[in-house]
């Protein structure tokens, strides 16, 4: 059975409408300017201000907009198959302290939200990676093994409450779901409550660490003690970041349907499923069909999939979809802590996988504590200047495929001309020197703009389900008009 897609649009952004804070005026200093309004920019951010810290956020779009908003927004220390892994090269000690990291993320927003009274649709839920495939059983016991050892509230169970035919799946229990926008929409009110100040539409672009740190943006300047880079890819080109973290993308299709009882993740597709209340509607939101951003792939294609595999769920109709970025690390556990090695004043939090709720809140809870002085257990784990050499062997690998996505980008622009183009649709072409990047809308209007990323000067490629221009390289995407969605891009791409 079929089911007609809707617009791209996030089901979290669609029920959580926002004040606006876009306009208000920028200070010229503060004790931390925290840049980015996502899940790990307001927790970190909420954290300092109760602390007394004077704290500004700077937020390119809104509150929640970017991925925060564009998650499946599951609150668990369930991370796939992690902590065999994890157990494997880290050791058990590592395996435990990120287990137990995760865990307190989980306690700290149920607590939170309940002090704060932030109605954010919190509800606790087991969490279960199932699998269909007998010859993955090995690996679901090796993983409840593992995380109960770390410990984790896990074991194996043998079936899951989903119409599909399961050989086995790791349980954790007591693990929670919630709707991330009420809850980061709330966080942000009580920041500003603490005397905080939340700043939209605000970009920044440079920054200067010596000898204090100055944060440039498209506003002006502000001045700080200390500044928290939160904006999932970090902007500033500093630390190898754009060497260290891999990126993906991944979809969502919610629909009307019975909601499920509690969060499912498949060990070999990695498709999810969770259930979602607003209201007295009942959704199902299933997620997956993961790629490489900027790939030259059919993502249209991608959604009728993953819209077909959610009614197998009972999904009858669709009513959103959207995508989002995820940031792998070289050793897939997350950047939290000092930006560079050479620094002691500019944080960064980066690299929460797929798992970024959790991560996000940890992030935060981490930073706030090296920020005013404090020490976290998790610190060290998360270590962003942390070296082993089988990450170096990824590092070389990562790069050598980078390589090849700016070769093939511009081999496919110079074999390709712009043509009769159909409203609706896009290429990238070679004019001369230029490679250009058009897209025709739906109007007929046709717009064109340097098909050359304005980071490091990839190739984008056209996404056709939401209409944008994705970079393989390091995951920026811009609008067809050239302005900036996601980073770690700054500047639009100019016009043709």
């Amino acid at each position: 059975m079929s089911i007609e897609l809707p617009e791209p649009r996030s089901l979290w952004v669609d029920t959580a409408p926002a004040p606006g804070r876009a306009g208000r005026d920028l200070p010229a200093e503060a004790d931390v300017v925290v840049i980015g309004a996502g899940i790990a920019g307001l927790t970190t951010a909420y954290g300092l201000a109760r602390a007394g810290k004077s704290v500004v956020v700077l937020e390119a779009a809104q509150v929640a907009s970017g991925v925060s908003g564009h998650t499946t927004a599951k609150l668990s220390a369930q991370h796939a198959l992690k902590y065999a892994t994890l157990t494997s090269r880290k050791g058990k000690p590592a395996a435990t302290r990120y287990g137990r990291a995760q865990l307190e993320a989980i306690e700290w927003v149920a607590r939170t939200s309940s002090e704060l009274g932030i109605e954010c649709g919190f509800r606790r839920r087991d969490s279960f990676v199932y699998s269909t495939d007998s010859s993955q059983l090995g690996n679901l016991q090796q993983e409840a093994d593992a995380a109960a050892e770390a410990g984790l509230p896990a074991d194996l169970v043998e079936h899951v409450d989903l119409p599909i035919t399961t050989v086995g799946a790791v349980r954790f229990v007591d693990q929670a779901q919630f709707h991330p926008r009420h809850w980061l929409l709330g966080l942000a009110d009580h920041i500003e409550r603490l005397g905080g100040r939340v700043i939209e539409r605000v970009r920044a672009r440079k920054l200067d660490e010596r000898p204090s740190p100055i944060v440039h943006t498209d506003r002006g300047r502000i001045k700080a003690r200390d500044v928290v880079v939160a904006t999932h890819y970090p902007i500033f080109d500093r630390g190898l970041y754009w060497a260290r973290l891999d990126i993906t993308r991944d979809l969502v299709v919610a629909g009307v349907g019975e909601a499920p009882p509690g969060m499912y993740l498949d060990a070999v597709t990695h498709r999810s499923i969770r259930g979602h209340t607003e209201g007295d509607r009942h959704y199902i939101i299933v997620g997956g069909e993961h790629y490489r951003t900027g790939e030259p792939v059919d993502v249209e294609a991608r959604y009728r999939r993953l819209a077909e595999a959610a009614t197998t769920f009972g999904v009858t109709k669709a009513t959103h979809r959207w995508s989002a970025h995820d940031m792998t690390t070289l050793d897939h556990v997350p950047y939290i802590g000092r930006y560079h090695p050479a620094t002691h004043h500019v944080w960064v939090a980066t690299g929460f996988g797929q798992w970024g709720m959790t991560g996000g809140t940890s992030a935060g809870l981490v930073l706030t504590e090296l920020i005013t002085g404090g020490d976290h257990p998790a610190a060290n784990l998360y270590d962003p200047n942390r070296f082993d050499l089988k990450s170096s062997v990824t590092l070389a690998e990562d790069g050598a495929k980078v390589g090849k996505q700016y070769v093939a980008g511009y081999t496919r622009a110079l074999t390709s001309t712009a043509g009769d183009l159909a409203p609706g649709t896009a290429k990238v072409s070679r004019r001369g020197a230029d490679v250009v990047a058009s897209y025709r809308g739906e109007d007929g209007q046709l717009r064109e703009v340097s098909a050359r990323c304005t980071h490091l000067g990839c190739v984008v490629a056209f996404n056709n389900a939401e209409k944008t221009w994705d970079c393989a390289c390091h995951g920026s995407r811009f609008a067809t008009d050239g302005s900036v969605i996601q980073g770690p891009a700054t500047r639009p791409l100019p016009p043709a």
